[in-house]
């Protein structure tokens, strides 16, 4: 399976990467426009959400108009003291990022960790990457299990996973380590 996933990685990062610039900024537009309309985003009081990178669907707007609009707003810092851990961290600005793991932007980890409770789980919405999605909700991400883990036992918490269109497959392996994101949105 693990095989499977690494191909699949390997052509769809390709496809993602080909994607112009006309294509990426449509994606970009709708998939705000998305979020921001979304029941989820709207009564949400705490926003998770990962900082694009690379040839990701872009976040940038989402991130400045929670932080506008006076949401709690945690991005996701790797902890280099911890094998393959990740937390989340309060950002005020988007200039409170710096260059992090793998060169993707992360705050410096000295401020308000995200700290889950049912109670919260109810206000909060987590945005997560991916690189592969199909219709029963699996996710194939970048190969590391940062964001299986941290949702381990977090069965609470609303999730969509985001993406363009050519990320979006008919079927994808999966395990049961493998958490699923309660929606996959996909422009």
């Amino acid at each position: 399976m693990e095989t499977d996933k690494r191909a699949i990685r390997k052509r769809i990062l390709r496809q993602r990467d080909g994607l112009s610039e006309e294509e990426r900024k449509k994606g970009d537009i709708l998939l705000t426009e998305r979020i921001l309309g979304h029941q989820w985003y709207y009564r949400s009081e705490y926003l998770l959400c990962y900082v694009s990178y690379g040839s990701e669907i872009s976040t940038f707007a989402i991130l400045q108009e929670a932080l506008r609009a006076g949401k709690k707003v945690y991005v996701p810092k790797v902890l280099q003291d911890q094998e393959a851990q990740m937390a989340f961290f309060q950002i005020q600005s988007l200039k409170d990022l710096s260059e992090g793991y793998k060169g993707i932007p992360e705050p410096k980890g000295n401020t308000q960790m995200y700290v889950y409770t049912e109670e919260k789980a109810e206000r909060t919405l987590l945005l997560m990457p991916g690189v592969a999605f199909d219709s029963f909700r699996n996710r194939i991400g970048y190969g590391k299990g940062f964001y299986d883990r941290f949702l381990s036992d977090k069965g609470q918490l609303h999730t969509i996973a985001l993406g363009y269109r050519c990320q979006l497959l008919e079927q994808l392996p999966a395990s049961d380590k493998d958490i699923k994101p309660y929606q996959i949105i996909c422009v």
